[in-house]
């Protein structure tokens, strides 16, 4: 069975783009690539000199892990090794799908992917256009976000250029992402399982799917997306609760600072606005977000894209609910809230 997610439509993958792709891969170039989750600026995983090319366009620290992309759960133990049972039964529930995996490092597994530690995170993409860039290429791809570090990241081929320009020769459009989070990441080490960034597959699924659950602690490996400042908008980001949207606002508003908010359906007497903030003291763009977790999710970073590119002074946003459905959505606002 494959993750709980309503996927939108399979597109149609243009065949000559991928070749295109390829080609640049294993020339050692960098390409963008669209996935389920976010889109991923892809390398030869295999390759020191193709994964510090990645550092080098997204200007990210080289002790931060990359995740390596794969076309299935058969190519794991090309860059794992001792992969115990509860690993296996994940994949075997959620890959493909935005699922993450922690494991004991492969002795040839190159050091810059896993940014000096033994250990390597594996994913295996759903995308049709991920699938087919993985299957023709016939290796791993190093693919973090497709954006400078700690900034927004991209759900669209846009996004990747608008972000990244001419520093990445072919950006592969495969659409908007479907997930639009960063994967959950699940660590698989020392016979413990830990959740370590939370997605779209939340704790409880993990849960039910290998049992007990450890905790995080001082002895769990780096990975993607646990700065405490990351995923951010360059305008500051203010986070209420929702009862406090209004009169966060109002007290911007009469300071004169111009003000964008993003809200959930029915947290907000502000009428959304289809328009660029008007001047001086209006509140100016109010974007309303879904009511449920799954498209609130998919949406988020597109419309923090759109919010950071009025000419507001602060981003306002009303908090959504708690629970498990909700939780890397939380993650990933207070992230963008922190600087």
């Amino acid at each position: 069975m494959g993750p709980p997610i309503a996927y939108h439509p399979v597109r149609m993958v243009d065949t000559g783009a991928v070749e295109a792709a390829v080609a640049a891969l294993r020339a050692g170039q960098v390409i963008g690539l669209p996935t389920e989750t976010v889109y991923g600026l892809a390398g030869d995983a295999s390759s020191p000199d193709a994964v510090r090319r990645i550092f080098a366009i997204k200007r990210r620290p080289a002790t931060h892990p990359v995740i390596v992309h794969i076309a299935s759960l058969d190519e794991m133990s090309r860059w794992a090794r001792d992969i115990p049972p509860a690993a296996i039964a994940l994949a075997e529930r959620y890959w493909p799908g935005p699922l993450t995996l922690v494991l004991r490092r492969a002795p040839h597994t190159p050091l810059e992917v896993t940014g000096g530690q033994d250990s390597v995170a594996l994913r295996v993409p759903s995308h049709p256009v991920a699938q087919a860039v993985l299957r023709a290429f016939g290796g791993g791809l190093a693919a973090p976000s497709a954006n400078r570090y700690g900034r927004v990241s991209p759900t669209t081929a846009a996004h990747v250029r608008d972000d990244l320009g001419d520093d990445v020769p072919i950006v592969l459009d495969g659409g908007p992402s479907d997930v639009g989070l960063e994967s959950t990441i699940v660590s698989c080490l020392n016979g413990r399982v830990t959740v370590l960034r939370p997605g779209v597959i939340g704790v409880d699924a993990i849960a039910a799917t290998v049992g007990t659950l450890a905790a995080p602690d001082a002895t769990m490996p780096r990975v993607p997306g646990r700065v405490e400042s990351h995923y951010a908008p360059r305008t500051p980001v203010q986070l209420v609760d929702e009862d406090a949207l209004d009169g966060a606002v109002l007290a911007h508003v009469q300071a004169g600072r111009r003000v964008a908010i993003l809200a959930r359906s029915g947290q907000t007497e502000h009428a959304p606005v289809d328009a660029q903030p008007v001047s001086d003291n209006d509140a100016g763009l109010v974007i309303v977000g879904a009511a449920d977790a799954v498209t609130y999710g998919r949406e988020l970073y597109a419309h923090l894209r759109r919010l950071d590119h009025t000419d507001a002074d602060v981003i306002v946003i009303a908090r959504p609910p708690r629970g498990d459905d909700w939780a890397a959505v939380h993650d990933r606002l207070g992230r963008a809230a922190t600087r």
